[in-house]
C-alpha cells in the first residue's frame, strides 16, 4: 500500500488539494460520480454480496446466512440498486433541465456496477475531473470516509490516479432539500394520529439511523471540533431531529406535547462490541409504559427505502409496534422526490461555482460540512487510516 504522506490531500482536483475545508475557486468538474453502497438482484446474489460487505472480517458464510434471509423475504433483491438508478436519472433530467452538461457515472462499493468498472469507464470517456455524490448524509467512517477510501483504493488499482481525480460532495444531512421530507412526513404522521382521535401526548416519533460502533462514532467528524457524546455522527442526527421538531411544531401548536428521542437500528456487531444505542424495537417495546398510543418511526438517517428501511422499520419496527398495541406509521425518506433531487444539483453547482460557506444553505448551526476532509476526521480505530481522496491526510 502506498505510504500516506501527513497534512496532503491526494487523488483531488488542484482546487482540493490545497487542503483548504471549504473550495470557493470554482472547478470545472466534467463528470458526476454517484456513489452508492449496492446491493444484490437475486438469490445467488446474496451471499457474494455480504462477502464483499464483511471482506476482511473472516465472517463465515453459515453466519452471513443469518443476515441473508432479510433479502431472501424480498426474493434475494435488494431495492437499492433500482433506487440509484431512478435516482441516476433524476439528476440526469434536472442537470439538462438546468442547462449543465455533466454526464452521471454510477458505480457501488460492495456490488455491480462497481466503482472501477465506472471509474474507468470514464477515464475512456476523457473524463478527468469527477465530482462524487456519495448516497449517505453524515460524518462517520462507514457514511464517509469509507467512500474516501474506495476512491483511492479504486484509482491505485486502476492505474488511473495520476490521471483521474475524484473529490467529494459536503456531508449533506442538513441541507434543506434532504430534510424537507422528514419535517413533510412527521407533521402529516403527527396530523394523521390525531385526527383518530389520538391526544399529542400520547404521540412518540422516533429518528431512527443505522447504529455504529461506539469508537467510531467517537471519532466522527473534524477532530478539532467538540461534538459531544456520539461524536459528529450523533450531533448531526440530533440537530436535523430538533429542526424537524421545531417545524413541525411551528405548524401544530398542538405538537408541543409531542415527544420525540433518537433511536438506532441495524447493529451489525459482535454483542462484546459497544454500539450507539438504544434500538428501535426496544424502546418501541417500553412505549405503553410511558403512556404512548402511537409511534412514527422517522428514517433520519436514510436517503431511500432501501433494506435497513423495508426489514427493520417496515418490518420489525412494525412487528414490535403491533405486539406493543401501538398504532405505528414509518414516514417517508427523501427518494427521489423533486426537492432533493434539485438540492442534489445545488450541492454539484456549489462546487462548480466555488460557492463561498456562507451562502451555501443549510438548516442547523452545526459546524464541519466541510468540503474537503480535515486531518485524522471518521477514523476506523480497527483498520487504521488507509489513503483517501477529498481529504487532508493524517
Amino acid at each position: 500500500m502506498t505510504a500516506i504522506e501527513p497534512n496532503t490531500v491526494r487523488f483531488s482536483s488542484a482546487a482540493a488539494s490545497t487542503g483548504a475545508p471549504y473550495m470557493t475557486t470554482p472547478v470545472a468538474y466534467d463528470g458526476i460520480l454517484l456513489a452508492g453502497f449496492g446491493g444484490p438482484e437475486g438469490q445467488d446474489d446474496v451471499i457474494p454480496f455480504l462477502r464483499n460487505v464483511t471482506r476482511g472480517r473472516g465472517i463465515p458464510d453459515e453466519r452471513l446466512e443469518e443476515v441473508a434471509h432479510h433479502y431472501r423475504h424480498f426474493g434475494g433483491v435488494s431495492p437499492i440498486n433500482g433506487q440509484n438508478r431512478i435516482l441516476k436519472e433524476a439528476l440526469e433530467g434536472e442537470l439538462a433541465r438546468r442547462g449543465i452538461d455533466l454526464p452521471v457515472y454510477w458505480g457501488n462499493r460492495n456490488w455491480s456496477p462497481y466503482l472501477e468498472e465506472v471509474v474507468t469507464e470514464a477515464a475512456a470517456d476523457g473524463k478527468r475531473t469527477l465530482l462524487a455524490f456519495a448516497t449517505s448524509a453524515y460524518s462517520s467512517f462507514s457514511s464517509c470516509r469509507q467512500y474516501r477510501e474506495d476512491f483511492a483504493r479504486v484509482l491505485e488499482e486502476t492505474n488511473l490516479g495520476e490521471t483521474v481525480t475524484i473529490d467529494k460532495i459536503r456531508p449533506f444531512y442538513d441541507h434543506p432539500g434532504f430534510v424537507e421530507s422528514f419535517e413533510t412526513g412527521v407533521r402529516e404522521a403527527v396530523e394523521t394520529f390525531m385526527s383518530q382521535g389520538i391526544a399529542p401526548a400520547d404521540i412518540q416519533i422516533l429518528f431512527s439511523t443505522h447504529s455504529i460502533p461506539t469508537a467510531d462514532a467517537e471519532r466522527s467528524g473534524a477532530r478539532d471540533i467538540d461534538w459531544g457524546e456520539g461524536g459528529a455522527y450523533a450531533a448531526q442526527h440530533l440537530a436535523v431531529a430538533a429542526w424537524v421538531m421545531d417545524r413541525v411544531r411551528e405548524s401544530i401548536p398542538e405538537a408541543a406535547d409531542v415527544s420525540w428521542e433518537l433511536v438506532y437500528q441495524s447493529r451489525s456487531g459482535p454483542a462484546s462490541q459497544p454500539w450507539l444505542e438504544p434500538d428501535v424495537c426496544d424502546v418501541i417495546g417500553e412505549l405503553p409504559a410511558r403512556g404512548r398510543k402511537a409511534v412514527a418511526v422517522v428514517p433520519v438517517g436514510f436517503m431511500s427505502d432501501h433494506m435497513e428501511v423495508l426489514w427493520d422499520l417496515d418490518t420489525e419496527a412494525a412487528e414490535a409496534a403491533d405486539e406493543a398495541g401501538l398504532a405505528f406509521t414509518r414516514t417517508p425518506t427523501p427518494g427521489v422526490a423533486p426537492s432533493f433531487v434539485t438540492g442534489i444539483v445545488d450541492l454539484i453547482v456549489e462546487r462548480l461555482e466555488g460557492r463561498p460557506n456562507e451562502e451555501r444553505p443549510h438548516v442547523t448551526s452545526l459546524p464541519g460540512a466541510f468540503d474537503v476532509c480535515r486531518p485524522g476526521c471518521c477514523e476506523n480505530v480497527r483498520a487504521g487510516f488507509k489513503p483517501a481522496a477529498s481529504g487532508v491526510a493524517p
